[in-house]
């Protein structure tokens, strides 16, 4: 139903990619001094994460692994829809542990952890692809990358306020 939807308005993926990355640093700025917040918005953002890629479909598939290795476009729902999918875990998780590159790896093992169960859970008829693995790799790592935009931007802001309280204080003695 979801892929239907995507393949009807081609849009969706690329805009909610284009929302992503333009609020993406805001959001996660916001959620830097609010951890516990950003962890339950990384919780809650793995759930269409595991919906998609866990949940059981009508369809029977052989046990295997399709191998090809294409770099998502703005035009390729699945893989834009495979791209988008991780950057909001990967966010909010990399702002809430305030260690964005760990969390990549983190990640890029789970998609790897769900492409290997959608090999061998055959009953789950979903399909494995190396694809699915590097798209969700590189959202995962756009996530990230959001993430480090947002903690510096924290820092950056900490560090101006800082100067600022100082020489307030050094002007009044």
């Amino acid at each position: 139903m979801i892929a239907t939807v995507l393949v009807e308005h081609r849009w969706l993926t690329t805009t909610a990619l284009v929302l992503l990355v333009v609020l993406g640093p805001a959001v996660g700025y916001w959620l830097t001094d609010r951890p516990r917040l950003a962890g339950a918005a990384a919780l809650l953002s793995l759930v269409p994460v595991a919906a998609l890629t866990l949940v059981p479909t009508s369809r029977d598939l052989a046990v295997g692994c399709a191998v090809e290795w294409a770099t998502p476009s703005l035009g390729a729902v699945e893989p834009m829809a495979n791209l988008v999918l991780f950057v909001p875990p990967a966010l909010f998780l990399g702002v809430a542990l305030r260690r964005p590159i760990a969390v990549l790896v983190g990640a890029s093992a789970v998609s790897a952890s769900i492409e290997l169960a959608q090999a061998f859970l055959t009953g789950l008829g979903r399909s494995c692809s190396t694809n699915d693995w590097l798209s969700n790799t590189l959202g995962a790592a756009l996530g990230a990358g959001l993430a480090v935009a947002a903690l510096w931007l924290r820092s950056y802001v900490n560090r101006r306020r800082e100067s600022s309280d100082r020489a307030m204080l050094g002007s009044r003695v």
